[in-house]
């Protein structure tokens, strides 16, 4: 009997490695098949993570946020550090996640005034956060930039200010949150174009 009649009257009956293997199935080196779409993004968010910096320890962490969100739609002139955390607020009010999202806030808000914000912004935003969000960098992120974002399912915009922290910046991007009424929360920036890129980018008010 030749192997195609073997394989018609018995079907494959490889174990993985041998011939009877289906040539369909994509497997590693080491043996382990393929896992597809979520190891390509776990595997940019990887990358990405070692760009900006991240530790052992935080670059799986963002590797995992990474594939679990819709990607950024990303305009203008970021730099790592106000991308990174950019990145970063809109996956935490997309998670419902007020006490990550409040750990983002520069060091000269209060306590009560970041996790007020955090609930505002989760509030207000949740919806639109966990769907298509593009974000328009305005001016150069060295220090300090301001961000535009559009929660583009809902039809919201939302200005936001990310700097570097502490003596020197030695603690690295965080947002400015002094919203703690959901008035001061929800005003979207009067300034901004109604439609993301529309700017080219240069903040003038």
């Amino acid at each position: 009997m030749t192997r195609r009649e073997s394989v018609l009257r018995h079907g494959w009956r490889g174990a993985g490695t041998g011939p009877g293997r289906p040539p369909q199935e994509h497997r590693t080196r080491a043996g382990a098949p393929a896992r597809g779409p979520l190891s390509a993004a776990l595997a940019i968010g990887v990358l990405l993570a070692a760009l900006t910096g991240c530790s052992s320890t935080d670059d799986i962490r963002y590797a995992e946020d990474y594939a679990r969100h819709e990607p950024l739609h990303v305009l203008g002139y970021p730099s790592t550090g106000s991308l990174g955390v950019t990145q970063q607020l809109v996956w935490r009010i997309a998670d419902d996640s007020p006490d990550r999202l409040a750990a983002l806030a520069t060091s000269d808000s209060s306590e009560d005034t970041a996790r007020s914000t955090a609930d505002n912004w989760i509030e207000a935003f949740g919806k639109g956060a966990g769907g298509k969000v593009a974000a328009d960098f305005y001016d150069e992120g060295s220090e300090r930039q301001t961000v535009v974002l559009y929660f583009q399912d809902t039809g919201q915009r939302k200005e936001i200010n990310v700097r570097l922290d502490g003596n020197g910046g030695d603690d690295g991007w965080h947002v400015l949150m002094d919203e703690p009424s959901m008035k001061e929360a929800t005003v979207e920036p009067a300034w901004a174009p109604r439609t993301p890129g529309g700017s080219r980018s240069s903040h003038i008010r």
